[in-house]
């Protein structure tokens, strides 16, 4: 337990953050697990609106500072490329 005044309030803030940030780093994986799910069922028209869902989670997640910017760079690489993988030659036709 915390001994003073401010490092009880410290306690109760880094409480509330850790909440929030558990909140938005749930809403990551499941919008990339969402879009992961529909690369693999080869839906071009859910996969792209998955990925870009995704794509606006991790952003938002990494300008907030519950992931790094790295990482988010990361998994945003990584999902296209998986996106690209299943959708290489139909991709050209069109863009996420």
């Amino acid at each position: 337990m915390p001994n003073t005044r401010s490092a009880l309030k410290e306690l109760r803030k880094a409480e509330r953050r850790r909440q929030r940030n558990r909140a938005v780093r749930t809403r990551v994986r499941t919008f990339v697990k969402y879009a992961r799910q529909a690369i693999a069922q080869a839906d071009l028209e859910a996969a792209q609106r998955a990925v870009r869902e995704a794509y606006h989670e991790l952003d938002r997640a990494a300008r907030k500072g519950v992931i790094h910017r790295n990482t988010a760079a990361r998994l945003k690489s990584r999902l296209m490329q998986q996106f690209n993988r299943t959708f290489g030659s139909v991709q050209s036709a069109t863009s996420v």
